[in-house]
């Protein structure tokens, strides 16, 4: 091999947290330290160090740049973006990481690191966005979009125990439609192992009414049938 062909390449963790919040399903985003991207946000993201695992560099990324700790956070790898552009820094090859929590506290530096509605992302309002983040941001939401319709990963969204509302809106801040609730209703407690009963009642909300019964995650992680979007 020549010297021209032997070249150095950086590996990088990049996360893309989605929560819900105000019944709005939120991205975490950062502004980066790098000059070349000033004035921009992106994905929390960190170089990976010769002595740490990716999943340890997610969490560190999440705690360095927003001071967020999620260890019960659904973490799962994306893909790996390595496109010999993306970074105007040099080469450098992500490994994007999607994580799910029911966290809604802000981030200690607010003027840095903030939630942004997924649905502003991309217009005028939404912020103007760093690297290829928009390439995984689109990967990343549309992935938790349809895990939702044949996993039990929506239970990721909410602390237990949870009411069939709370979970309900989990779906639909997500897909972004209005489900109808004697409908979900039916298709979450006909499916086997998805969720079941908790001890209690919920109490009742700011319009009164019959007290909702409380739910925690079952054993399911397929659901069978699937929830299909409308």
């Amino acid at each position: 091999m020549s010297a021209a062909a032997v070249s150095t390449c950086a590996v990088a963790v990049d996360v893309a947290l989605l929560t819900i919040r105000d019944e709005r399903l939120q991205l975490l985003l950062v502004e980066p330290d790098a000059p070349a991207v000033a004035g921009r946000w992106a994905l929390p993201g960190r170089r990976v160090r010769d002595d740490e695992g990716l999943d340890a560099t997610a969490h560190r990324a999440l705690d360095e740049l927003a001071s967020i700790q999620a260890p019960d956070a659904h973490l799962q790898q994306l893909r790996t973006y390595g496109d010999l552009t993306r970074d105007p820094g040099g080469r450098v090859v992500s490994v994007a990481y999607l994580a799910l929590t029911p966290t809604s506290e802000d981030p200690v530096d607010h003027k840095r690191a903030r939630f942004w509605n997924v649905s502003d992302i991309g217009t005028e309002r939404g912020p103007e966005l760093a690297y290829d983040h928009d390439r995984i941001i689109h990967d990343a939401v549309e992935r938790a979009r349809s895990k939702l319709e044949y996993t039990a990963l929506a239970t990721a969204f909410v602390e237990p125990p949870f009411t069939l509302g709370e979970l309900r809106r989990v779906y639909e801040a997500v897909w972004g439609v209005a489900l109808d609730p004697a409908n979900f209703r039916r298709k979450v407690v006909s499916t086997a192992d998805f969720v079941v009963e908790a001890e209690g009642l919920a109490p009742p909300g700011p319009e009164g009414g019959r007290p909702a019964k409380r739910y925690r995650p079952g054993t399911a992680h397929r659901l069978h049938p699937a929830m299909l979007r409308p």
